[in-house]
């Protein structure tokens, strides 16, 4: 019997009622069967990055955020866009790993939901990309118009959305079972 995967699933919004989160639950909903979703969604609470701390002294906060990262098989992140770009809770967080190993060859989906979240999408995988996680295009999702497809009680309202969220995990579970590649 194959056991659980852990993913974490991290809620780039600020917003404490936020569509990306209703988001996240659906997909643990979706995936219940397959894998546990703990879903992080404090990253207002992650000190501000300093380049200094990130050797000595790091903060504890800090340390549990990267302990739920190397512990997961996986992540996904579920983002809005603010100001065409990625909101700075979540480039705050990012920034506390780039000079660490911690999120090199993990398996990520990516997730922008937002009003267009097009150039925030973009810059999302790029990022991810530089710090050279592991995804593919049927593992990242842009939903656009996102406040009329998620209800203010947290449904997923629309039903394109929803299929197009069940295609992604289904493609997001290929690829946490697809072995990482090891160059010699």
């Amino acid at each position: 019997m194959n056991r659980k995967l852990n993913i974490l699933g991290i809620n780039g919004s600020a917003s404490s009622n936020s569509s990306n989160l209703a988001i996240l639950k659906r997909i643990a909903e979706i995936g219940w069967s397959d894998f546990d979703l703990t879903i992080l969604d404090n990253l207002a609470e992650l000190p501000h990055f300093k380049t200094e701390l990130t050797n000595e002294n790091i903060p504890s906060k800090i340390r549990v955020f990267w302990d739920l990262i190397r512990k997961a098989d996986g992540i996904i992140i579920c983002t809005p866009e603010y100001v065409f770009s990625i909101p700075s809770g979540l480039k705050n967080a990012i920034e506390w790993c780039v000079s660490t190993t911690i999120f090199s060859d993990k398996k990520i989906g990516l997730i922008t939901a937002s009003a267009s979240g097009v150039k925030a999408h973009a810059e999302l995988k790029l990022i991810m990309e530089a710090i050279q996680t592991n995804f593919t295009k049927d593992t990242t999702l842009l939903i656009q118009g996102v406040k009329g497809k998620v209800s203010k009680e947290g449904e997923i309202i629309d039903t394109k959305t929803d299929d197009e969220l069940e295609m992604f995990i289904q493609s997001y579970k290929k690829l946490i079972k697809t072995p990482v590649a090891v160059t010699v």
